[in-house]
């Protein structure tokens, strides 16, 4: 459980409680938030973002093809994800990350604050899907409650080499190169276990739901 610091909520005017929900890569975060999303949640995707930021004429393009090199950007005029994954994770370039960030975070975070500002007044409270959230993100003053959808390490690499272009070994670096399960579940308010079929997953999501709409009514 996070100290009562870490949950201060930055309401501002007419922004709702923002639920941050979270997870290794893998657990599963995207299909807690779409069963939210037909219960009505507003859902903020930062990873949603980030895919158009660094899309064909994205506003991330240009300063990534300053940070990263032309070689980084491809015939579509898109961020190269094949290529940046393969430089960050097999660490040709000890900086490339750093630069990486340094370029979309700012913009994801002015992008997914703009997006919960736009948002219906009167909504309970908003979920905005941070994946590093532990790893240092600058979204952490604005949560209320912290969600962590949770899987065994061995089934984060076993869905992630499931993917296009990912191989075993590439999975676990990815899962590796993020900060340990231990660390997500130490900060969780709620947490989700995905390790079973999505009927499961959805009671989960619907008694998270009803949870959080207990606390906002106490709070």
């Amino acid at each position: 459980m996070v100290d009562a610091v870490h949950k201060v909520a930055n309401q501002t005017r007419g922004r709702p409680r923002v639920v941050v929900l979270t997870g290794g890569v893998g657990s599963g975060k995207s299909s807690v938030a779409e069963l939210l999303a037909r219960l009505g949640v507003p859902i903020v995707d930062t990873d949603a973002i980030a895919h158009r930021l660094t899309g064909p004429g994205g506003a991330a393009i240009a300063p990534l093809c300053e940070a990263l090199g032309e070689g980084y950007i491809d015939a579509s005029g898109a961020l190269d994800r094949a290529k940046v994954r393969a430089l960050v994770f097999a660490d040709r370039d000890r900086d490339a990350r750093q630069r990486l960030e340094g370029v979309l975070h700012p913009l994801i975070r002015r992008d997914a604050l703009k997006a919960l500002d736009e948002l219906p007044v009167g909504r309970p409270y908003a979920v905005m899907v941070i994946p590093l959230y532990f790893e240092g993100s600058s979204f952490q003053q604005l949560a209320w409650r912290v969600v962590v959808v949770d899987c065994p390490v061995e089934l984060q690499i076993e869905r992630v080499s499931r993917r296009p272009g990912l191989d075993r070994s590439m999975a676990a670096a990815i899962v590796g190169a993020q900060v340990p399960r231990e660390t997500r579940l130490r900060g969780a308010d709620y947490v989700i276990n995905n390790t079973g079929d999505l009927a499961a997953l959805e009671v989960e999501a619907n008694a998270l739901h009803q949870a959080l709409l207990k606390a906002g009514e106490v709070d």
